[in-house]
């Protein structure tokens, strides 16, 4: 405990109050996509195959951002970085709004793609709430941050519901409006944010002991902890993106598929409060194997029947499954690369994590189309056991070592 700086843990508790706020109105976009982005997409595609194509291109959006926002924080330190990306989530909103306006399929996505970048930089408050913290303070911070995405679960679906009729004769078109107001809202918390200055050697060399990019790759523990966060969200994302479709295409209601994602968001968002501990008490890597056999159970419920409360107990399932999953392995990438290393580390690896969600909820909606609603589920267990005999073996070594 020697090394911990009381004066860097008292500005990291500030700004993980800071950053649990912009998280709340930041993860507001994604329940607001998700719940409608297949829903308009049907009504403005071409073709049913294409009906996901928003939530895919906002994943696009998300995974293509990582780098440039990791430079951008690299180069004008997190709090200005944070507020540029705010920016996309303004524009965002207006031009998917527009979009629906026009009943322009091209110009929709180019909304949704648009928040996709703003997300970026929502996605890296995670981090950013490490960066000061020291001690048992740095093992919660992230968990605590994302606590700020049980408030996004309630204000993005229910402003779906209260707003999505507020335009007469332009349904859902005021819940991006909505969305570009979130964003808004979330610069002034953001100016609040006190970060580390960028620093000086990062932008033009290698700071001294730093390894390359691909040496970290090739790093066992790192690997590891990059595969394990790319399946728990890659699996969520394949399965959240078809459910609300799913859900109206089996006879439920478009509210009722905005509630199941509500649910889900809550549910992905809720362990937060416990989930630090519970990775201090019994590890990074057993906490992340249990959210991936919650994944696997969420499967196993969905598979079972399609009434209303198969898909929502199977949402909320997989929403505590993602949280143990993908904060696990967050925490599991944090501690496996030095401080210097650590704007390009977690740049490549969200880069990696949403390059493949993008994948995967594009995947989703041509299945969906073509096999239906169980083979989507059916393939959640291959990739569950993929990954998760490696982080039993691991979780075993570390607790004999």
């Amino acid at each position: 405990m020697s090394g911990q700086n009381p004066t860097n843990n008292t500005v990291a508790r500030r700004n993980i109050f800071v950053l649990t706020a912009a998280q709340a109105l930041g993860a507001s976009s994604p329940p607001i996509i998700v719940s409608l982005g297949g829903l308009v997409g049907q009504s403005l595609a071409s073709s049913p195959a294409l009906a996901t194509l928003p939530v895919s291109v906002f994943n696009l959006g998300l995974a293509i951002g990582t780098l440039p926002a990791a430079y951008f924080m690299r180069r004008l330190g997190r709090r200005h970085a944070y507020l540029f990306g705010a920016l996309f989530g303004i524009a965002a909103g207006l031009i998917a709004a527009f979009g629906i306006a026009s009943a322009s399929f091209i110009l929709f996505c180019l909304g949704t793609f648009t928040a996709g970048f703003y997300g970026a930089y929502v996605q890296s408050y995670r981090f950013a709430a490490t960066d000061m913290a020291t001690g048992d303070l740095r093992a919660k911070a992230i968990s605590w941050v994302m606590v700020g995405g049980l408030a996004a679960a309630v204000i993005g679906p229910q402003l779906v519901i209260w707003t999505r009729n507020a335009i007469p004769g332009t349904a859902f078109a005021g819940s991006f409006l909505s969305q570009a107001a979130l964003a808004m809202l979330a610069i002034p918390v953001l100016l609040l944010l006190r970060s580390p200055p960028p620093p000086k050697a990062a932008a033009t060399s290698e700071p001294d002991g730093s390894r390359t990019m691909l040496q970290i790759l090739a790093t066992p523990r790192f690997l590891l902890a990059v595969i394990a966060g790319v399946v728990s969200y890659g699996l969520m994302t394949f399965v959240m993106t078809a459910a609300p479709v799913a859900m109206v295409g089996h006879g439920h209601s478009v509210d009722h598929a905005a509630l199941g994602i509500q649910w889900h968001v809550l549910a992905m968002f809720g362990p937060s409060f416990f989930t630090g501990y519970l990775i201090s008490w019994f590890g990074k890597e057993r906490v992340t194997a249990t959210g991936l056999l919650l994944i696997a159970v969420s499967a196993v419920i969905a598979l079972s029947g399609l009434h209303l409360a198969h898909f929502w107990v199977s949402l909320i399932v997989l929403g505590i499954g993602w949280n143990f999953g993908f904060i696990g392995a967050t925490a599991m990438v944090a501690d496996a690369h030095a401080p210097s290393e650590r704007n390009k580390v977690q740049g490549t690896n969200d880069f990696l994590v949403f390059g493949v969600v993008a994948a995967a909820s594009f995947f989703s909606g041509n299945l969906l189309h073509a096999s239906g609603w169980q083979t989507i589920n059916w393939l959640v267990f291959p990739a569950v056991a993929f990954v998760l005999v490696p982080l039993i073996w691991r979780s075993g070594s570390a607790r004999k070592s």
